[in-house]
């Protein structure tokens, strides 16, 4: 390990990062080094400049892998370095947000219905009961399921952070069912080692498979993922009643304005209030001029 390296792991270290944002940070510099050919503290705001035009104009690389990595130079620059460079020369690139696509109550019950076996049917409806995300999915132990008080520990959450959501009755009742067929000793959705079980959790993979399978057996067109199900989850909330901060403690957002997004997608909320040209009094259309041809003066 270089010593540039050791320093960057330790910086990230003394501030507890996690281990799968310290490789990926690690990874960047990495990259970042390799592209020129040069050890990294020998390049500067030039080689940044270049190198994320390179990454968006060449690579087309998405706008958000673009924002990890620059966090990743950003944090190498100014924490390891100690360069404390203006955030000009190594800005985030401009995010286009755009609003998530969500399921009906209607296509989840389908989506659930359709699922390939037991396990797929449990995690599936495990995504869409917590609005948890896949990486806590696949995390989740076990001892994570507290059916006395009714709820479940999410650990090793985004950032770190950990969280309680309530369990479903609906939810505890086919968890009951896998368990007895499945038998899971640590991790609640064990994965595989050369196609034989393993005490370790899934891949992503198999939840993307879950997800694609029931959706194409459904015959639901909209791209189905487990993200969707969050979506899908929170604005279901929405629409029945909970408040923002409700839905943004389930969730485990740091900050309200992600949460407040499901405020576009919740049909209630968006039909709440009259359209204010609704009360206005205007001319009837008997009397409007159908004719597009401009009148002389």
């Amino acid at each position: 390990m270089t010593r540039l390296r050791r320093m960057m792991l330790e910086e990230l270290q003394r501030r507890n990062y996690s281990k799968k944002t310290i490789r990926y940070y690690l990874q960047a510099v990495a990259d970042f080094a390799r592209h020129f050919g040069k050890s990294p503290d020998k390049l500067g705001p030039n080689e940044l400049r270049s190198y994320q035009a390179y990454l968006l104009r060449d690579r087309k690389l998405a706008v958000g892998t673009v924002v990890g990595l620059v966090a990743a130079l950003r944090f190498f620059f100014n924490k390891t370095l100690k360069r404390r460079l203006p955030l000009d020369d190594i800005p985030y690139p401009k995010h286009p947000r755009r609003l998530p696509t969500i399921l009906t109550v209607e296509e989840v019950a389908r989506l659930i219905d359709s699922a390939r076996n037991l396990l797929d049917r449990t995690l599936l409806m495990v995504l869409y009961s917590t609005g948890m995300r896949n990486c806590e999915l696949r995390n989740l132990q076990v001892k994570d399921i507290d059916s006395k008080s009714m709820l479940i520990h999410i650990q090793h959450g985004k950032g770190g952070r950990n969280r309680y959501v309530p369990l479903s009755p609906k939810l505890l009742e086919t968890l009951r069912e896998y368990w007895r067929w499945m038998k899971p000793k640590t991790w609640l959705f064990p994965g595989t080692v050369h196609n034989w079980r393993a005490d370790k959790p899934l891949t992503p993979k198999v939840v993307w498979d879950a997800c694609q399978f029931a959706a194409q057996h459904a015959g639901i067109e909209k791209r189905v993922y487990a993200h969707l199900l969050r979506h899908s989850y929170a604005t279901h909330l929405l629409e029945a009643g909970a408040d923002l901060r409700t839905i943004q403690l389930l969730l485990g957002h740091v900050r309200l304005e992600h949460t407040a997004v499901y405020l576009h997608l919740s049909r209630r909320h968006l039909q709440a209030f009259p359209n204010p040209l609704d009360s206005m009094k205007v001319s009837s259309l008997e009397t409007v001029h159908r004719s597009r041809r401009k009148h002389k003066k």
